[in-house]
């Protein structure tokens, strides 16, 4: 067992106390409510934080302490599964409850908490230059990213913590040179690539994060079908077509035939550790857990990951992008401490120091463009953060992600998910999944309200 240097811990202490010292500095008025040996500004407050598990809030969490010696306040902090996140804070929300005074702001979800008024704008706050710093930079945050979470008033509901591109990544990419193929640009050549390296070396050709509302959609859209016939405006679900039955065939087949025992109950952190094993060959994810394939402590297969961008089918590409952020409840009773938080939790000291620890999917424009972040993204010779970029600039160009910020995509979001569980395992024919999800999905907007 090694121990650290005296000269390490000293090192350690000193980046501990700068880092304090640059907290202070991001929130203003506390030094001056904060004399020598005097109470925090925050003393006595307790703030419940909650975000769906990934890797951003896994380094707040590490860094807590530091908020809390900053402001005297305690911090409970849970971040639970997507699914089961989405629900227990839907649900809180939804009866403007106290129990949250800091949520993720759900891409899925953002239009229904934000304009069904469950959230607190956060104008005002952003504004006060006693309670934001002049360096905070509202602006830095892509346009892109802070669009979702703004209201129809023309508000901001949230600041975002991600903007976030799905890719396809193939971790044992020399199982696919050895076969002497390429990385797959089409749908085709996916199944093609899968049929010659699954199984090779006893690693399995493909799985995907199981919310398939998220990992299919890519798939729907390349086969030519969409989610609702024309969103935002006309939300009429469109999922029995032939092409979405096509789409959910093909999709359930590359878990079926492809996929490792339990594909269909694979979440985001399962996908990502089978990936850096070589368990697994190929995914398609989020940047954000993609970068995670290049950690040299962590991942078995840095030196034979191959990224690009989703494969396009008969009626093109259509790689997915998602935004979360976080905000205040409007129930909470701390939403000056909440708002402290939030601004420590996202300033750029945060930010970047969380890119310096391998974050890959910052939604500033300063930590994109910064040589450290980029350098990192190059990962065995693919350019994570330009492939990032390029498919939301696909995204913004094509408008096909709208589907996912109605308020009523949640409902279909479930149906998708069930849709492709059924068919992967076995249960129901494609035809019979989409078909019973379109019925399922139209009886659910009718029942949100929904005029169609």
């Amino acid at each position: 067992m090694t121990h650290p240097s005296p000269l390490g811990l000293q090192r350690r202490s000193l980046l501990t106390a700068s880092a304090a010292l640059g907290a202070a500095s991001l929130l203003p008025g506390l030094a001056a409510a904060q004399p020598q040996g005097g109470a925090k500004k925050f003393a006595g407050v307790t703030l419940n934080v909650s975000t769906f598990s990934a890797t951003y809030p896994k380094l707040l969490q590490q860094w807590l302490p530091e908020f809390e010696a900053l402001t005297g306040a305690k911090v409970n902090f849970d971040a639970p599964s997507f699914p089961v996140y989405n629900q227990r804070v839907d649900l809180e929300l939804s009866t403007r409850g106290a129990a949250y005074d800091v949520v993720n702001v759900t891409f899925i979800y953002s239009s229904r908490w934000i304009n069904s008024g469950w959230l607190t704008p956060l104008d005002d706050y952003i504004r006060n230059p006693n309670l934001t710093a002049a360096d905070f930079d509202i602006d830095d945050f892509l346009p892109g990213a802070r669009a979702p979470e703004t209201g129809k008033d023309g508000r901001l509901y949230g600041v975002p913590w991600t903007a976030e591109a799905l890719l396809t990544a193939s971790s044992r990419f020399d199982l696919v040179e050895k076969a002497g193929l390429a990385f797959p640009d089409t749908t085709d050549d996916l199944v093609k690539v899968l049929r010659a390296v699954h199984k090779k070396e006893r690693v399995a050709g493909f799985v995907a994060d199981n919310h398939y509302g998220w990992t299919f959609v890519p798939y729907l859209h390349a086969f030519g079908g969409d989610v609702f016939r024309k969103a935002p405006d006309d939300l009429f679900p469109t999922l029995d077509t032939p092409e979405a039955i096509a789409a959910g065939e093909y999709y359930a087949n590359l878990l079926r035939e492809f996929g490792p025992d339990g594909a269909i109950t694979y979440q985001p952190d399962q996908v990502t550790q089978a990936l850096k094993l070589g368990r697994v060959n190929f995914t398609d994810a989020g940047q954000l857990h993609l970068a995670q394939l290049g950690d040299a402590a962590t991942s078995k297969t840095l030196k034979t990951v191959r990224f690009g961008q989703v494969p396009k089918g008969p009626a093109g590409r259509f790689p997915g992008t998602a935004v979360h952020g976080l905000g205040i409840p409007a129930g909470s009773k701390q939403k000056e401490a909440a708002w402290a938080f939030i601004q420590w939790a996202l300033s750029k000291q945060t930010t970047r120091r969380a890119v310096a620890a391998g974050y890959g999917s910052p939604a500033r424009r300063s930590d994109i463009d910064s040589a450290e972040f980029r350098r990192k993204q190059v990962i065995n010779g693919s350019d994570l953060a330009k492939l990032s970029l390029d498919a939301i600039e696909l995204a913004s160009k094509t408008g096909h992600m709208k589907y996912r910020t109605v308020s009523v995509y949640p409902q279909i979001d479930q149906q998708l998910n069930k849709a492709i569980e059924l068919i992967a395992s076995g249960q129901l024919s494609a035809k019979q999944a989409f078909q019973q999800a379109q019925a399922n999905a139209i009886a659910e907007l009718k029942r949100a309200g929904q005029k169609l």
